[in-house]
Order: C-alpha cells, then sequence, then structure tokens
C-alpha cells in the first residue's frame, strides 16, 4: 500500500475507535488523489541508465530518431500541435513511447530533441519560456529560405546555435541529427563495420557527453566538430553537410 494511502486510512480508524472502519468522503479522496499521484510518478521513472526523451516535432526527422531511442530503451514522449495524430507512431513502437503537447514533452523530458521547420522555433521558444532552462536540447532543426521566413535571415547573420540559443533561452543546445535526412538515419543505423559519423557541435561540455551518448543509442558515432559557432559546417551550404562516412573519414574532411 502506497504510503500516503495507508496514513489516510490508519486516521480514519483512529477517528471512530470501537466501530467499523468508515472513511469519511474527504479521507477517500485525499488517498485516492495519493495513489494517482504515486502511480503517476512510477510511470515517469525511466529505466536505470536511460533518459526520459522528449521530440518536439514528430515528423520524419523526430519520429525516426525518437524511435530509435524507444528501441534502445529510452521512454519518449513525441509531441507535436496535434498530439491525437502521433498515436499511431506511439502505439508501432510499444509502450516506452507516448504522445503530448510540447508543454508536456518539456516537462516530461530530461533531454529534448527539437525537429520542428525553423521557422516555428521562435514561437515554440516563447510560448514555453520559463521552461528551457537547464534542459538539454539536441537541434536537429536547418533553416531553408523556401521555407521558415524571416528567421533565415537572422541564422545566416548570427549563426544557427546562437540563434536556437536566443529563442531558447536557457536551454544547453547541442547540434545534432540535422546534417543529413531520416532515410539515411533509418538505413545506416547500427549498421555493420564502422558506424556512420554524426557530427555534433555545443558549448556545454556535460550536454555534449549526454548528445554523444544519445547518438550511439541511436546507432551512430558522434564526432564533436566544436562549440556551437561550428556548427554551421554541417548546416546546409556547409561543407560538412551530407557529409557520410565513418568517424575517421569524417574528421579527415574536417581537417580539409
Amino acid at each position: 500500500m502506497k504510503p500516503a494511502m495507508e496514513t489516510a486510512m490508519k486516521t480514519a480508524l483512529r477517528s471512530q475507535p470501537g466501530r467499523p472502519p468508515r472513511m469519511s468522503r474527504r479521507t477517500v479522496l485525499l488517498a485516492g488523489m495519493a495513489l494517482v499521484a504515486t502511480s503517476g510518478m512510477a510511470r515517469a521513472q525511466a529505466p536505470a541508465g536511460k533518459a526520459r526523451i522528449g521530440v518536439i516535432g514528430a515528423g520524419r526527422i523526430g519520429g525516426t530518431i525518437g524511435g530509435l531511442w524507444v528501441k534502445a530503451g529510452h521512454p519518449v514522449m513525441f509531441s507535436s500541435r496535434h498530439p491525437e495524430e502521433l498515436k499511431a507512431l506511439a502505439d508501432k513502437l510499444g509502450p516506452l513511447a507516448q504522445t503530448g503537447t510540447v508543454a508536456q514533452a518539456i516537462a516530461f523530458a530530461d533531454i529534448l530533441l527539437l525537429a520542428v521547420p525553423y521557422g516555428a522555433v521562435p514561437t515554440i521558444g516563447e510560448q514555453n519560456a520559463s521552461a528551457w532552462r537547464g534542459k538539454t536540447v539536441l537541434d536537429a532543426t536547418n533553416a531553408i529560405a523556401a521555407r521558415d521566413g524571416a528567421v533565415v535571415e537572422e541564422v545566416q547573420r548570427n549563426g544557427i546555435g546562437a540563434t536556437t540559443s536566443k529563442y531558447l533561452r536557457g536551454a544547453k543546445i547541442v547540434r545534432a541529427f540535422n546534417f543529413t535526412g531520416a532515410t539515411e538515419f533509418a538505413k545506416e543505423s547500427h549498421r555493420s563495420g564502422a558506424p556512420l559519423a554524426v557530427p555534433i557541435a555545443g558549448d556545454d561540455a556535460r550536454a555534449l557527453e549526454v548528445a554523444s551518448q544519445l547518438v550511439r543509442d541511436a546507432g551512430f558515432e558522434p564526432v564533436v566538430v566544436g562549440g556551437l559557432s561550428t556548427a554551421d559546417r554541417f548546416a546546409p551550404g556547409g561543407k560538412l553537410f551530407r557529409q557520410m562516412g565513418t568517424a575517421e573519414e569524417f574528421r579527415r574532411a574536417m581537417a580539409q
């Protein structure tokens, strides 16, 4: 029996000595609330050595990478403006996958994957302004002029890492999973031989460690390109964008 519920029941028994135990409506309500709360806490616990991950934008990249993490044993909440549309994805992946709103995913997660069209980043940042602080966010977005509007000019002027950091104030940003498409990630995950290199960039050492482990869990080999200011090297238009190969091959390309 849950401790809070047991306490409530003992209180009811003490309140009516010598009579058959009867609980007031208030006691029943408190006990029930305690049971629900403790059950919810149990559901939120990640398996040992695993992290709760929130995927913001469960399109091709979010669905693919999030799915690889579920298969690796991580609890993942897939989120969008219309979470009901993600039910089929979660059902297919099994009990470690669930769906929710963006706000719910941020609250649920230890680590977030941002995988939305870049034009949505300012709005998502503003709508959840107080929630980003301290969160590690793997940013898989790319700014595309024909799709994302005026914010692309800001990205071109200031760099994509700095721009994401501006809108997700207080988050520890790591650029990752943006250098190629979902088809390649699905095909190359846990391939035989040397794993596919996935470039990452960030300014926070601990966040880079976390991101590196999640890259490995998804079936790839992380290569740290540098701080956030280097992230444009493997964004669209950068020399390392779609640089497919092993970690050794990727590092050779970096050095050229």
